[in-house]
């Protein structure tokens, strides 16, 4: 099961003409997809997409009795075009090998919006119910017809339909030909007639498929983006100061001088520019490596920033100076000045969170071929419809001469710039070359110029009464301003695209204490002066949700040790009853599966030199809840964290396909962990510092958690994400079973060794 062609020369008329280097149609399972190569205009520019309400906007039947499912997404590496084909498969009665998976591609697939979110399943998957329980509908009743026998007394397995003593394939009955029929609309929720009824599944929620990307990423035929080689192509590199500064007034690095004859001696290199962009071209890659890194540019000043050792510090001057004004953003139950003043216990507690970046393994690449007639670009990105609408901007040509493919490369963890910009730039370095540029990012790239998670400051002030009820709550934030990452690419400043000024600082108000049944609550946002002061800011994997439950979560395992309450108990005791108990599910959830034993925190503590902690937070994203425990070690020497075991239980609602699940479950805690512990984004008083390994550490396999997970299956619920919840309170699980170690609290992360050895040695230890 491959279903991809080898590399292959193709004429670069063709190559245009046909879409890529590699192969004409492509799948994730089964054969490739038939038929001839698409034309390279758009037929969707007039409106943007196929129809979105139409079966076959979704899906083809083919003469062989295979299908094409088409979403619009992309595989990132999470598994979700698998249970695509699983929904699909349930309500086609067809296996998983006869179904295909078609690249996103802006002249095949629908616009559907971006693969972010943890939304593939719970956004596109209703679609895909619909459209695939619509045609079985529909195919029922030509079955009906062709077979002289009443529908209902029909059968299918494997796309064959029986009755009357015959049989008739699907393919038989429409292969290759249109629906031309509308979505049955109530369709898209599971069990809801023509869907089947949750029952009689077979697949969604039951299936341990493998996952059908996999075999050929293992066996070396799997085609990632750095693969394709085209006909007459160009290696290119960007050029720009190594590290980003501060946003500042939305204006790219400025170019003061360029030396060209500085890579005189590099053979066939080139330099191109188009205002402040500037970039390098050479048949040979290393060439152009090289090229880029001797070319001398000079470039203007950045503006002037704190550093990473003053950020807190002036955040605090900005809301000292009152330039960082307040609005309630969520609010519930009483007065909170009087609740907290009549509280019989109250704690105070500032957190706070560094700058994390995305900082995929494999650096992002493009391959572009721009000429004036049109132009094919094959990315790495998450949403091929926003590449071109970008490019048509950029280039410019019209929409409907731009065609963008998905070509799978490293995962992005949430919506990283450089999955635009990389495309962005290799189509402008095409055009002022006049030939294909396969364009890759250097490591510093990668690093310096992303848009980092946004780094949190977090005031909390909270009280319970004598029983340990939650009787006061407040979250204040003091939020970086949200830069847009769908516009604001580095690329697009250079060659001049006007770019909006940022927004406010985003808060999370889910993760800010909805987990409880709190007498009164109120979340305060702080917004921060929007420029010379901070860099690019986008989401991250389940964004602000780890930084705030870092905060809320850390405060809750406070307020129940002023309570002198266990921290599973106290949550039990505390927990809402909203959303219909899926928070109590996780809870009690991860704690039998940690098989957590009650006593307050910070009971046990030992003068060894290395001690043994157990933590527990709550925290959700997507639309999903999850609760995770970890046990930790701590060397108070070294301050080494290490975190041995890690527990997560999750509601997804209906979880459609539970080894995709658990993986993404597995891979949050790895990841969750390694940001809480390592990772923050460093920089000095002119730009970001941070640009490799070294200076941006990350988990090592060595010290990678054992990992455990429960998923609890609420066939009742509609499918929400499942990509990222784990994500967003495991680093306060760290903190808190840190401190059930030493009885110490560390309210700043990541919770690195130096910082370790800080908090013990200001405790006295």
């Amino acid at each position: 099961m491959t279903g991809f062609l080898h590399e292959k020369e193709f004429s670069r008329k063709t190559f245009l003409k046909g879409g890529g280097a590699m192969f004409v149609g492509f799948s994730l399972a089964g054969a490739g997809l038939a038929g001839k190569a698409q034309a390279a205009e758009s037929p969707f520019a007039s409106n943007g997409s196929p129809d979105l309400g139409q079966v076959d906007t979704f899906l083809v039947i083919h003469a062989d009795n295979t299908a094409t499912i088409k979403t619009g997404r992309v595989e990132l590496g999470q598994g979700s075009t698998t249970g695509i084909l699983v929904l699909a498969a349930e309500e086609l009665d067809m296996d998983i090998s006869q179904l295909n998976f078609a690249r996103n591609d802006t002249n095949v697939t629908p616009d559907t919006g971006l693969t972010a979110g943890s939304s593939t399943i719970s956004s596109v998957g209703p679609r895909i119910r619909s459209s695939a329980a619509t045609a079985r509908q529909a195919l029922l009743g030509m079955a009906a017809t062709q077979l002289g026998v009443p529908v209902g007394s029909l059968s299918v397995s494997k796309g064959v339909v029986s009755g009357g003593g015959k049989t008739v394939t699907y393919g038989s009955l429409i292969g290759d030909k249109l629906f031309n029929i509308a979505m049955a609309a109530q369709s898209i929720n599971p069990g809801v007639a023509p869907s089947k009824p949750i029952s009689s599944y077979k697949l969604v929620g039951i299936s341990r498929v493998p996952r059908v990307d996999i075999p050929a990423k293992v066996d070396g035929t799997y085609v990632f983006v750095h693969n394709i080689r085209v006909p007459g192509m160009l290696h290119g590199r960007m050029v720009r100061p190594r590290g980003q500064g501060a946003y500042g007034d939305g204006t790219a690095p400025a170019v003061l001088s360029i030396d060209e004859k500085s890579i005189s001696h590099i053979p066939n290199a080139r330099v191109l520019r188009r205002g402040n962009f500037v970039g390098v071209v050479a048949p040979k890659e290393y060439d152009a490596i090289q090229a880029a890194a001797q070319l001398k540019v000079k470039w203007a000043p950045m503006p002037a920033v704190s550093g990473s050792g003053n950020m807190w510090k002036q955040m605090r001057a900005f809301d000292s100076a009152g330039q960082a004004p307040a609005r309630i953003a969520a609010q519930s139950g009483g007065n909170f000045e009087s609740a907290f003043a009549s509280a019989a216990k109250t704690v105070s507690a500032s957190y706070a969170h560094a700058y994390n970046g995305h900082m995929p393994i494999g650096p992002a690449c493009a391959v572009a071929d721009v000429t004036a007639d049109g132009a094919l670009v094959m990315a790495n990105t998450q949403s091929c419809y926003a590449v071109r609408t970008k490019l048509a901007a950029i280039l410019p040509l019209p929409l409907n001469k731009i065609r963008v493919q998905y070509y799978e490369g490293a995962s992005s963890f949430g919506n990283s710039p450089a999955r635009y910009d990389s495309s962005q730039a290799a189509a402008v370095l095409s055009q002022l070359a006049g030939a294909p540029v396969r364009l890759q990012f250097m490591r510093w790239d990668e690093h310096g110029w992303d848009n980092y998670g946004p780094a949190q400051l977090m005031d909390m002030r909270g009280g319970v009464d004598a029983n340990g009820k939650i009787v006061a709550f407040e979250y204040t934030h003091f939020g970086i301003p949200g830069i847009s990452q769908t516009l604001d690419d580095p690329t697009r400043q250079q060659v001049g695209v006007p770019l909006p000024a940022p927004g406010l600082g985003a808060v999370d108000t889910t993760n800010s204490g909805t987990q409880y049944n709190i007498g009164s609550r109120r979340v305060i946002a702080k917004s921060l002066p929007l420029f010379n002061n901070y860099f690019k800011t986008s989401s991250l994997r389940a964004p602000q949700a780890p930084q705030t439950c870092f905060g809320s979560e850390q405060f809750i395992d406070e307020l129940a040790h002023a309570a002198g309450m266990d921290p599973y108990q106290f949550r039990l005791q505390n927990i809402t009853t909203a959303d219909q108990n899926q928070w109590r599910d996780v809870l009690v959830g991860v704690a039998k599966l940690a098989n957590w034993q009650p006593k307050a925190a910070a009971s046990n503590l030992s003068n060894a030199n290395v001690v043994h902690g157990r933590g527990i937070a709550l925290g959700a994203f997507a639309g999903s809840q999850a609760g995770v425990v970890v046990d930790i070690e701590v060397n108070k020497k070294t301050g080494k964290i290490l975190v041995t075991d890690a527990y997560a239980s999750q509601v997804a609602g209906l979880s459609v396909y539970l080894p995709g699940v658990e993986q993404q479950m597995d891979g949050n805690l790895i990841m969750g962990a390694s940001r809480a512990l390592s990772e923050a984004v460093i920089f000095n008083k002119a730009q970001v510092t941070s640009l490799d390994w070294v200076t941006y550490p990350i988990m090592r396999f060595k010290e990678s958690p054992r990992t455990y997970y429960s998923i609890v299956q609420r066939t009742d619920l509609v499918p929400t994400g499942s990509g990222e919840p784990p994500a967003a309170p495991i680093p306060a699980s760290i903190a808190n079973a840190f401190f059930d170690a030493t009885g110490v609290r560390i309210r700043e992360a990541p919770m690195t060794p130096a910082r370790v050895r800080a908090v013990l040695k200001a405790a006295g230890h």
